[in-house]
């Protein structure tokens, strides 16, 4: 057909012109999708759409020769596309739509204006054309319109065209004219965001990119913004993660190399003055692994940056480990992290985590990056802050993690017996008034358990703490009620027993009394950006409205202390606010009571703290305002007042596994039917000790847990207990006790697999033990080979079928000039390891050179801060001559240090201790073997070995028992299970056992020397397998065993110590001590006392003590006589050792001791009765009197004291008895007076003396004379005895006297 049929019918010009501007009026209306769909739609409909109206077709002839349809039994959407001939009512062809402006029009439609502007010249230039195109329009309407029958014409095709083209023309100024008037109209057609395109939900590969798309409608033009997780996405801060693009209200966002945590529902939020709308997407990364899947911090394979050029690669060095704090303390956390290759500009992501959540910084928290180092600072310690810690290096190609516990102490108690503080304070559902406080118990209950809680507030700005609860309660829960609307508070926490009342918590965070739509409003920020207009918008007349009844009135926590209501506020309410009453009711009555009656109510939350428990109760809540007050709500159903959480159940029973020398793995079964779990707390304790430490201070929610800090060695036993908001559950069954040891595992691969030397049919090849043995010692290696030629690789086969000491092995029975390559396994006590690394393709070819080959095995021993001792074995191949000499090379492992001789001249043994490291550094050593040809290759390079030496290190101690046995004793505080002592002499397996018995008892070993003599000289060694090479030794010369053997017979053959030698004291009544100290002694010890080789006992004479407190030895003698002139000596014997001491008494020095000791009993025998204590002598008184004069003692009432001068006794009648005088037992006696010339005008006495300048004062003579002079003589005598004293004033006394005088 060459043309298409046209098929048009008209109308009136009113009907017409009615029709299309009520339907361009109404579109305005819809959405942009509906004015795109309906549009499209009237424009097919005005240019091609059939009528029926002025010709009835009752039947169609779909092709010639067919026949007769009725019409009305095709379809709708089938007749209005058929072009008919009405007069023979067949089918001359069809209309084909044109929708090819549906695109502009509704990009059109999408995009709006942000902005009103005014009207232009242009666009009322465009206004009048369209005027004027509709005018046009109208009057060629109006002229067809008296035709009322249908024509039918055929179409050339370019005709066709031509008009299509007009009406495409004319639909686009239709489109243009309805824009004008949308701009015209602003007002009447905002409306709010709506997605036109959803982000849809996608699941790809990690590493690859995620890019979602959306398209918003809404006037005015909406902002669209990104959430993951209801987190804000910031591109400016991440741009090398995220791309955020908006064009044309096309949105989309870009999430560039996925990685697993890329996983999260995306939200697309849409905001204009209208509204918000927003749509969900959800991101899922999946990651291509064979292997067990990685955690959510594992570190992944690192990938190519596009972007660089390059794959970058983070390693974390000097990382933290686990470590402890105290509460009040600070602690940092530190790692050195290499990311290389070095791009300039470029910095890692590096983020800390705590338990699997990121930190932010904050007053507590502070992280520092310097580009090498990550400081994560903790300030001021809290149970808060225990948990397991990661760091995690961010690069374009991957990341790396580095995750270790930090353990935080309780801070000291003030009151002994009080609990700990409680943690975790938080609050929940704050409202106008009202706000939920909720916190965890804590470990530790103190010596009687918890009563109960209070709970303090502080407003902020403050420093006063308000207590808001009365009575302590029980539940880790609790309504705070009372607060002031606008006002922020804190909260903390305080636990309380018998004991006392614990320290507070840490204050929680701060919280405002606000609504929640308000909270909401004010988080949200501006609702809507400026769009340049201001309008004015008049609220509805509410005001006076009495609000309506709430609803959705429950009960949301019930406990014995209170009962929590829950309610909506009433839609219908006015714009000044409500109040609420609360009311209860006692179930089975129709008596209602308010329950607020002082406090009112402002928030839909209202908490009831006088209810009696066991009672059954009804509430209802009625709001009021200015207006009135509402109805009640419909009741709650009855509840009774009571706990309606139960304490969990006790946990499974413990089951603790060995882990690390200090931490012990515990797991357990969990509690069962538990609601609201919180967690569960862990404790040991030291078999026999009855004191229960907690291992943990936060709960953990798992049921396995790693114990840390423990000590070596000990016996303990654990035990666990959950916890919820009610309280703590019973303890567990008690695990089995374990002793707290490094478990065991099997090793690690062997590592550096080489080829020592090759012959035509067998080749040496050489090893490294694994770095780390799994806690038990290599018992051996297995090494397997395979043939490699032209490309072809064989199959490996075993070389060995008995495991291997040593770190080489030749490999015999091979062809040559074939390759081969090696592998080796370890094997410890718990098995075989995984093959290490193949070894390069190596050639089994004849080994020419002259010079030795490398050593092999080389090991290290005692590394201490400042030596280490080396071992090694002597090469396979010596070359042309035999080894005569080893060179040892060492150097820091430290990049750019040269290699330096540790000895000048080459030795001839296998081992060196190589002295003058410097502690804290790392060394690597090799060896170098030499004979006659000269020094061949270095072996391979051993280490790096750090010169420190390792807490706990012991060293081997010489010992001579009681019975001078000589012994060697090496103990090792790092037992494992199988470790054994291993003694060596020169570091070689001793298989003499005839020299030495060696005894091991536990963690100690003991070597004893059975018969020490110079062939016991040389180097002993103790090495303790299973062990990180914990070793000692001992250089024993000749002079130290000399000194051993001289300590032995010491020993053997034991004298007793005496701190002093035998000595004598005179003792008043002439009575003589003997006396020594011992300074060492058993309770066993005996005395002899020897006189003269006579061995005497305690009897009359002889008197002995033996104090063993002091190790004080005494024998008493009352006095010496003649015949006790010897030798006297002691005589000890304590078990086998044997101690003398003697004092030789005889000859002058008796004598004089004797005479001593009868003067000394003599004058004891006189003090028994009244006796002198001091003899007559003379005095000169300041009044130039002269007095005889004694001191007695020991005198009665009934004493006679009788004076006497020469002879005769001087009576009570005589002058001079008046001169005697006896004051506080001392007698005195005045026999005269000194006195001096007179001159001429004045006399001068003793007392006072006053001499004119002119006369010269004459020498004081005494008035004494010769009839003075005698024997003067006193006597005492009682019935107990009698003392007589003299005084001779004759000749010489009386000259004495005179001489004393002048």
């Amino acid at each position: 057909m060459s043309g298409s049929v046209d098929v048009k019918q008209h109308y009136s010009k009113k009907k017409s012109s009615q029709k299309q501007r009520s339907h361009y009026e109404s579109i305005s209306h819809h959405s942009s999708r509906s004015c795109v769909s309906q549009h499209s739609y009237a424009a097919h409909k005005s240019s091609h759409a059939i009528t029926t109206t002025g010709v009835q077709q009752s039947f169609v002839q779909l092709e010639k020769g067919s026949e007769f349809i009725p019409s009305k039994l095709l379809p709708p959407r089938v007749k209005k596309y058929l072009a008919m001939d009405p007069d023979t009512n067949e089918l001359i062809g069809y209309v084909v739509p044109v929708f090819r402006t549906s695109h502009e029009f509704s990009r059109g439609l999408v995009e709006v204006q942000e902005e009103v502007k005014e009207e232009g010249v242009g666009q009322v230039a465009m206004r009048n054309l369209f005027s004027r195109a509709t005018s046009s329009m109208e009057t060629s309407s109006m002229e067809t319109s008296s035709m009322e029958m249908v024509t039918v014409e055929k179409k050339s095709r370019k005709k066709n065209i031509r008009e299509s083209a007009e009406r495409m023309q004319l639909s686009k100024k239709i489109e243009e004219r309805v824009e004008l008037r949308k701009k015209q109209n602003s007002d009447n057609l905002t409306h709010p965001p709506e997605f036109i395109v959803r982000p849809r939900g996608q699941t790809v590969w990690e590493g690859k990119t995620v890019k979602l798309h959306c398209t918003v409608a809404g006037w005015p033009k909406p902002r669209v913004a990104w959430y993951k997780n209801n987190v804000l996405i910031d591109a400016k801060t991440h741009p090398d993660k995220y791309t955020v693009e908006s064009n044309y209200n096309m949105h989309s966002l870009e999430i560039k190399n996925c990685d697993f945590l890329d996983t999260a529902q995306y939200r697309a939020s849409s905001l204009n003055i209208k509204g918000e709308r927003s749509c969900i997407a959800t991101v899922v990364i999946k990651r291509f692994q064979d292997g067990e899947e990685l955690g959510l911090l594992d570190a992944k394979p690192h990938g190519f940056c596009e972007e660089h050029g390059v794959t970058f690669h983070a390693d974390i060095i000097e990382s933290f480990e686990v470590a402890f704090g105290r509460e009040g303390e600070t602690l940092s956390l530190g790692c050195t992290v290499i990311v290389y290759p070095t791009i300039k500009r470029y910095q890692p992501d590096v983020v800390w985590y705590r338990d699997g959540v990121a930190l932010s910084e904050s007053k507590w928290v502070h992280s520092h990056w310097s580009g090498d180092k990550a400081t994560l600072t903790l300030v001021h310690l809290n149970k808060e802050d225990e948990g397991l810690y990661t760091l995690r290096v961010n690069t374009k190609s991957g990341f790396q993690t580095h995750s270790a516990y930090v353990f935080v102490r309780d801070e000291e108690v003030e009151l002994e017996g009080v609990p700990v503080a409680p943690l975790d304070v938080l609050c929940h559902d704050a409202n106008k008034d009202y706000v939920v406080v909720t916190w965890k118990q804590p470990a530790v209950e103190g010596e009687s358990p918890i009563l109960g809680y209070l709970i303090d507030r502080c407003e902020v700005g403050q420093h006063h703490w308000a207590q808001c609860n009365e009575t302590p309660v029980k539940y880790a829960r609790f309504p705070v009620t009372g607060l002031i609307e606008g006002k922020t508070y804190t909260f903390r926490v305080r636990a309380i027993n018998r004991a006392g009342v614990s320290r507070p918590s840490r204050a929680s965070d701060p919280v405002t009394a606000i609504d929640p739509h308000d909270r909401a409003r004010h988080r949200a920020g501006p609702s809507a950006p400026f769009t340049g207009m201001i309008k004015f918008t008049e609220e509805d007349a509410t005001v006076g409205v009495v609000p309506g009844e709430p609803t959705d009135l429950v009960v949301t926590e019930a406990t014995k202390s209170y009962v929590v209501l829950a309610w909506t506020p009433p839609t219908q309410r006015g714009h000044e606010g409500v109040m609420y009453i609360v009311e209860k009711c006692i179930a089975g009555t129709d008596c209602w009571q308010r329950a607020n009656t002082g406090i009112p109510v402002k928030s839909p939350r209202f908490a009831l703290f006088d209810l009696a428990e066991g009672n059954t109760y009804s509430f209802r809540v009625r709001c009021f305002n200015s207006a009135g007050v509402s109805e009640s709500s419909a009741p709650t159903a009855p509840i009774t007042v009571g706990d309606m959480l139960d304490l969990p159940a006790a946990p499974g029973p413990a089951v603790a596994t060995r882990n690390t020398d200090t931490s012990v793995v515990v797991s357990w079964g969990a509690s069962k039917d538990v609601k609201h779990l919180v967690g569960y707390y862990i404790d040991h304790s030291v078999v026999g000790s009855n004191v229960w430490t907690p291992c943990n201070n936060k709960p953990v929610k798992e049921t396995r847990f790693v114990c840390h800090g423990l000590t070596t060695g000990d016996l303990c036993v654990f035990r666990v207990k959950a916890v919820n908001a009610a309280g703590y559950s019973a303890t567990s069954v008690e695990s089995e006790a374990v002793v707290v040891k490094a478990a065991i595992a099997v090793s690690d691969v062997p590592i550096g697999v080489h080829l020592v030397e090759a012959a035509r049919d067998y080749m040496v090849v050489g090893w490294k033990e694994p770095i780390v043995t799994g806690g038990a010692d290599i018992r051996g290696y297995f090494v397997d080979y395979r043939t490699v030629k032209a490309g072809f690789i064989g199959q490996w086969r075993e070389l060995n079928h008995k495991a291997l000491t040593t770190t080489s092995y030749k490999a015999e029975n091979l062809k040559e000039n074939y390759f081969y390559q090696f592998q080796v396994r370890a094997v410890n006590m718990v098995g075989i390891s995984e093959a290490s690394l193949p070894s390069m393709a190596l050639e089994c070819k004849e080994y020419t050179l002259a010079k030795p080959g490398v050593p092999r095995c080389l090991h290290v021993l005692e590394v201490r801060n400042t030596s280490v001792v080396l071992l090694w074995e002597p090469p396979t191949f010596d070359g042309r001559s035999p080894v005569n000499g080893y060179y040892v090379d060492l150097k820091e492992a430290a990049p750019g240090e040269d290699w330096k001789g540790a000895n000048n001249k080459a030795t001839k043994l296998k081992y060196m201790k190589v002295n003058g490291l410097i502690a804290g550094r790392s060394y690597v050593f090799r060896v170098r073997a030499q004979n006659l040809a000269g020094v061949g290759e270095p072996s391979t390079v051993l280490g790096p070995v750090l010169a420190l030496t390792m807490p706990g290190t012991h060293e081997i101690v010489l010992d001579v028992d009681d019975d001078g046995v000589i012994s060697m004793i090496f103990e090792c505080s790092k037992m494992a299970e199988g470790s054994k002592f291993v003694w060596s002499k020169n570091y070689k397996a001793m298989t003499d056992t005839s020299r030495l018995t060696i005894v091991t008892e536990g963690s100690r070993s003991r070597a004893i020397f059975n018969e020490p003599s110079l062939e016991d000289l040389g180097i002993f060694s103790c090495e303790v397998t299973n062990t990180d090479g914990v070793s000692a030794s001992y250089n024993l010369t000749e002079a130290g065993l000399k000194h051993l053997l001289d300590i032995s017979h010491d020993h053997k053959f034991p004298i007793i110590p005496f701190k002093t030698e035998m000595a004598m004291d005179l003792l008043e009544k002439g009575r003589v001590r003997f006396w020594t100290q011992v300074e060492k002694f058993t309770s066993d010890c005996k005395v002899e006392y020897v006189f003269n080789d006579v061995i005497v006992e305690n009897g009359k004479k002889y008197t002995m003590n033996f104090d063993k407190n002091t190790g004080i030895i005494e024998m008493f003698m009352d006095s010496l006589m003649v015949t006790d002139e010897g030798t006297f000596t002691f005589n000890l014997i304590d078990g086998k050792a044997k101690g003398s001491t003697s004092l030789v008494l005889i000859g002058e020095e008796f004598r004089e001791l004797q005479k001593k000791s009868q003067f000394e009993h003599a004058e004891w025998i006189r003090r028994q009765g009244p006796h002198f204590v001091d003899y007559l002598d003379f005095e000169v008184t300041p009044e130039c009197n002269v007095l005889l004069k004694a001191t007695i003692g020991n005198i009665k009432p009934e004493t006679e004291i009788r004076w006497y001068k020469d002879g005769i006794e001087i009576e009570e009648d005589d002058a001079d008895y008046k001169k005697i005088e006896m004051k506080d037992r001392q007698l005195t006696f005045n026999i005269g007076k000194w006195v001096v010339g007179k001159t001429d005008t004045e006399s001068v006495d003793c007392g006072e003396r006053m001499t004119p300048a002119a006369v010269v004062e004459p020498s004081p003579r005494p008035k004494l004379c010769r009839k003075d002079a005698g024997m003067y003589e006193v006597k005492l005598k009682d019935d107990r005895g009698k003392d007589i004293s003299l005084f001779n004033l004759t000749d010489a006394g009386y000259q004495a006297v005179l001489k004393r005088a002048v």
